[in-house]
């Protein structure tokens, strides 16, 4: 389970992300990263399932799976990183193997990604 401190429950935090952040995108998932300025607070992690992705016991199978795939990877996340995932509708089809490959290759991405680039707000 994903402790309430490494978890994004603010719209505002997602709204950040979203704007001042990086995206990048697989086959079944798309990422939103970005590294706060202040990195005080421990990496959180957001996630979003849409109604697109099928009815609700797909969306909260999908939310599980992407919830475990986190929990064993957020001490890989810097201090201060803002890591949000989206479910596109084809990961309702996926197997757990293909979401865990796509979550590493999507978070390696990102943090190129942003070091890059450079950002930080």
């Amino acid at each position: 389970m994903i402790t309430a401190a490494h978890r994004i429950r603010s719209g505002d935090d997602f709204r950040r992300v979203f704007k001042a952040g990086v995206r990048v995108r697989s086959d079944h998932l798309m990422a939103h990263s970005l590294i706060d300025s202040d990195d005080s607070h421990a990496a959180r992690v957001g996630f979003i399932v849409s109604k697109a992705v099928g009815n609700a016991v797909r969306r909260n199978r999908v939310k599980r799976r992407l919830r475990e795939i986190m929990r064993v990877r957020l001490d890989s996340l810097d201090p201060g990183a803002l890591f949000v995932i989206r479910a596109l509708p084809q990961a309702a089809e996926a197997e757990f193997s293909v979401l865990e490959s796509e979550v590493t290759m999507l978070m390696d991405k990102a943090l190129k990604k942003l070091e890059s680039r450079g950002r930080r707000t």
